[in-house]
């Protein structure tokens, strides 16, 4: 019968670590990507500990080091720069066994592609349905439609996931967060720390990439589907007057670098990620909010276990998918519902009362304890 082959739909961060967990695995993988070229939008993250750990796993761990930069001391700090926690880098480092880690979304997403077969990747290919049990996927491709047999199919196609909502056609869409971001990666070689500083209703956030690049991003509470006409101008009429280095970093972004996204999550759990012998994962299965940083680490963490829970090829390959289902489903659910409440008690609160007091409670919380929220959710160790 050959090796077992696997259908991911996606080509986003999770989708590539998903392909690339199974190969490793002994699996046969296609990956779908409606995009003509996939790429990752051109801004930053964040790899916490958790993230790099899933990344070593999958054998790109020192290849993906090479390309960021460990994060600076930092913490948090209110718009007139007074700092309200301090996080050192090492501690954290201490704390967990390694570093966190700024990079470039796209350099991320080229060498989880290179570790890939050239072959594995599909490009136009629009998926328009599938079936859990046989498994299938159909999907457009130069106006034609193809159908596509396998042993496994894993939706990893985002936020406005089609299997999400072929397969569970009861779940809301997603919802809105009440807030809306702007992030920009430039040129910059001055010293900036990682570092996250909150106003009533606001944040604005740098991370360090390496290569003389830095990212940043902003984000106040708003109605949704707002734009402006220079949305690099609206950022600096609501941060601009912040302490330095934001307004010299808005100084040195140009207008077209600038991206503006409302802020969707998946406000009702999914019941399950497994439907038949189709898997979700990443923000197909569990979209959060970005006020944890750990969209992506979820998403590789999904892509490991779903890997090593699949070791066996087709030997019971619906025990695999409930353990992968079981292992997963209750810790990024968890991390979702923490990031929502980060928002709320961070960049969304607006009252000068509560602002007030948060603050002050920030301020008085002792280092050891502010290191022990700040390395809770990034604490994962990858299957054995």
């Amino acid at each position: 019968m050959g090796e077992p082959h696997a259908i991911v739909v996606g080509a986003g961060i999770g989708g590539l670590a998903a392909a690339l967990a199974l190969h490793r695995r002994g699996w046969g993988v296609t990956v779908l990507e409606r995009a003509a070229e996939p790429r990752e939008l051109g801004t930053g993250l964040t790899l916490m500990a958790n993230a790099l750990r899933g990344l070593d796993a999958l054998g790109v761990g020192e290849a993906i080091r090479r390309h960021g930069v460990p994060d600076s001391p930092g913490g948090l700090r209110t718009s007139n720069g007074r700092w309200l926690s301090r996080i050192e880098g090492a501690a954290l480092e201490r704390a967990l066994g390694t570093a966190a880690l700024g990079i470039h979304r796209t350099a991320l997403h080229r060498l989880l592609r290179a570790a890939l077969p050239a072959s594995a990747l599909v490009t136009e290919a629009d998926v328009v349905d599938v079936d859990a049990d046989a498994p299938a996927v159909t999907y457009r491709r130069d106006g034609s439609p193809a159908t596509l047999r396998a042993d496994l199919v894993v939706g990893a196609d985002g936020l406005h996931s089609a299997l999400r909502r072929r397969l569970w056609p009861e779940l809301p869409c997603p919802a809105y967060s009440g807030s809306t971001a702007w992030r920009a990666a430039i040129r910059w070689t001055g010293p900036v720390a990682t570092a996250v500083t909150w106003g009533p209703g606001r944040e604005f956030g740098t991370v360090p990439l390496g290569d003389g690049r830095l990212y940043w991003y902003a984000a106040e509470t708003a109605p949704p589907g707002g734009r402006e006409p220079d949305e690099l101008a609206a950022v600096r009429d609501r941060f601009g007057g912040w302490h330095e280095p934001i307004p010299a970093l808005l100084a040195a972004t140009p207008p077209e670098a600038v991206l503006r996204t409302d802020l969707f999550h998946l406000a009702t759990p999914l019941p399950s990620y497994v439907r038949g012998r189709v898997a979700l994962l990443g923000d197909a299965a569990h979209a959060m909010t970005p006020h944890l940083g750990q969209g992506a680490g979820q998403a590789i963490e999904d892509a490991v276990v779903l890997g090593a829970a699949c070791a066996g090829g087709r030997a019971d390959l619906a025990g695999a998918l409930a353990a992968y289902d079981r292992q997963r489903r209750p810790r990024s659910q968890a991390v979702a519902r923490a990031s929502a409440r980060t928002a709320r008690y961070g960049q969304q609160l607006r009252h000068p009362a509560a602002v007030a007091l948060r603050d002050g409670a920030v301020r008085l919380t002792p280092s050891r304890v502010a290191l022990r929220a700040a390395a809770r959710y990034a604490d994962w160790q990858p299957p054995g």
